[in-house]
């Protein structure tokens, strides 16, 4: 096992409505991320993909609200810190995330070394104007963007173009761990292949140590990221290497899930594609049992009224499921 960069252990968070309801959107999920790893996370929308990556930042705002469990960025325990020493400590210099539509959030008025500017002071207000630009300069260079860039607006730049340069923003302190949420969405098929060869490519060059890639692209976490969890009504369901997860899926929704997507591989031509009934419960009042159950054509009554754990195997697979994996292939089988 490789050095962990990342270390997330039984993490809780919720929503507070203004009504005072708890919407227990990440319910004790924990994860390892080592260095030079990238970890995918999959499931469908509102299975809480995104608010988990909100959560890893340590850095909380009404309404989520931070419940238990730890995050520790090479041993570090964030989730004890101060807000205000998250913000100029940890996120940019530690770990940074790019959110869902990053593109858009950038200020029309404003040219793209603002922005830069801006990222850079916030942890050191004495940096000077000439030094944030040769770093700027020489980043977007290596990172495959021309230097021009950096004296243009937003409206100035095509999808993909901004796209690239809100991940070379995030990423201008070379954080060690970063948090990719939909970054090739709404983009052209042109547009994503330089995406995803940009947050190699910060890899590869050690401007990151680690990356978390979150899409409900399937096909494009096996051909990206080393690992995928599979996530649904707060929990992780199933965790292992891309292609079993892919290929042989344990869980019943991530059978389920990657029933449901073409995956453009050899042997898959004649594979038909299945939906998912239902939807996911309401995580105002989450099932006792297995929370995808009601869904599952497979389950039990037991499955109903027992709370399930995670089944850990000896490869560092997991899977969390009343049944074992005997049982699983069995019915699999018998289709």
């Amino acid at each position: 096992m490789g050095k962990v960069i990342l270390e997330v252990d039984n993490l809780k968070t919720k929503y507070i409505t203004r009504f005072g309801e708890d919407i227990y959107a990440v319910d004790g999920i924990s994860l390892k991320l080592e260095e030079g790893k990238s970890l995918g996370i999959a499931g469908e929308s509102g299975c809480g993909k995104s608010t988990l990556a909100l959560s890893l930042m340590g850095y909380y705002f009404a309404p989520l609200h931070y419940q238990s469990g730890t995050i520790n960025i090479e041993g570090k325990n964030i989730s004890s810190m101060k807000p205000d020493d998250v913000r100029r400590k940890i996120l940019g210099n530690e770990i940074a995330y790019i959110p869902q539509a990053a593109m858009n959030a950038l200020n029309p008025t404003q040219k793209i070394i603002r922005f830069i500017e801006d990222v850079i002071r916030a942890h050191d207000p004495k940096a000077k104007k000439s030094d944030i630009y040769d770093l700027a300069r020489k980043r977007f260079e290596i990172l495959g963007l021309p230097e021009s860039v950096l004296q243009k607006h937003a409206v100035e730049l095509s999808g993909g173009m901004k796209q690239r340069t809100v991940i070379a923003i995030s990423t201008i302190l070379s954080p060690k761990v970063l948090i990719a949420d939909e970054p090739s969405s709404a983009l052209d098929v042109t547009s994503q292949k330089m995406v995803i060869k940009m947050l190699k490519d910060l890899m590869n060059k050690g401007f990151i140590k680690s990356m978390i890639f979150i899409t409900h692209e399937l096909p494009l976490l096996y051909n990206v990221t080393d690992d995928i969890m599979v996530m649904y009504a707060g929990q992780s369901v199933e965790f292992g290497r891309a292609k079993e997860m892919v290929f042989d899926p344990l869980h019943p929704y991530s059978k389920g899930l990657m029933g449901s997507i073409i995956v453009p591989e050899e042997g898959t031509k004649n594979n038909k594609l299945i939906a998912i009934p239902g939807t996911p419960p309401n995580l105002k009042n989450p099932p006792i049992g297995c929370r995808f159950a009601e869904r599952c054509k497979y389950s039990r009554p037991e499955c109903m009224i027992h709370s399930i754990s995670e089944n850990k195997m000896k490869n560092g697979r997991m899977y969390r499921c009343y049944m074992n994996e005997s049982e699983l292939r069995e019915v699999y089988s018998n289709e």
